[in-house]
């Protein structure tokens, strides 16, 4: 994709119609969240978020994205060491478990797209600090979505942060900009240099999410050919927003 050529300015009704997405993919979320716990499988998870979507008269975004094959589920629900993209199925959550779950959903044209990281249970302190990092790292990036700061000056605060902390930042995975298509420019990394990048202009919708490992920065594609897992089998987790660059304050779309 030609990231730079690929950035579409919103108008005002865009934007009010990608809210109600958000609106909507945020409540989508909230029932898949309210069923984590020991012995639910993650296709029920899914079944939740998608039932929400098709209620409000809204289309799963994800199902039949392109890859190896299409995509067959309305999120991707990912556990411990799966940083994103799971296929939800039979597998059940457990306690201790950390679960990540990433859902989108296209309403009249426009699409919201969010993620989060919850705990199953009790978890480790380890757990619960990455999961709290994690989102951490998303409203610092989602601070610096103000007109005129570059997209370099999003990714070295979320860098700073992160790595700061001694976690880990995939360069593969990005946040990207999100509108008619899931995916849309600028391409916006979670690690940069400031002054460096894309300037952001009022009307730029931008899905910022932060993945953050444990251990390495390396991942790999398993075997069913979607789940990317860290590469040394260590926590991982997830977290984004659909974000519009206002002239003022950051106004996130993916909230209720």
């Amino acid at each position: 994709m030609g990231w730079e050529r690929n950035v579409i300015i919103k108008t005002t009704d865009e934007i009010a119609i990608m809210r109600e997405a958000g609106r909507i993919n945020a409540q989508a979320l909230v029932a898949a969240r309210a069923l984590i716990s020991p012995g639910v499988s993650t296709a029920d998870l899914d079944a939740a978020s998608e039932e929400v979507i098709l209620r409000h008269g809204a289309i799963p975004t994800f199902k039949g994205v392109p890859g190896a094959y299409p995509y067959p589920a309305a999120t991707t629900i990912s556990i411990n060491a799966e940083l994103v993209h799971g296929i939800p199925g039979k597998r059940t959550l457990r306690t201790g478990d950390i679960v990540s779950v990433d859902c989108g959903t296209t309403f009249e044209g426009f699409v919201g797209d969010s993620a989060f990281t919850a705990p199953v249970g009790e978890v480790s302190e380890e757990a619960q600090r990455l999961i709290d990092v994690t989102e951490k790292a998303l409203y610092i990036g989602i601070e610096i979505l103000r007109p005129g700061n570059r997209v370099g000056d999003v990714g070295a605060a979320i860098q700073q942060y992160v790595e700061g902390l001694g976690y880990h930042l995939t360069r593969i995975y990005t946040g990207h900009g999100v509108g008619r298509q899931m995916w849309e420019g600028p391409q916006v990394p979670n690690y940069g240099t400031s002054g460096r990048g894309i300037v952001l202009r009022a009307g730029m919708t931008i899905a910022l999410e932060p993945m953050v490992l444990i251990g390495t920065p390396e991942t790999r594609v398993m075997s069913d050919q979607w789940t990317v897992a860290s590469a040394d089998g260590s926590l991982t987790a997830h977290y984004e927003h659909t974000v519009v660059v206002t002239e003022d304050e950051p106004l996130i779309l993916t909230v209720l």
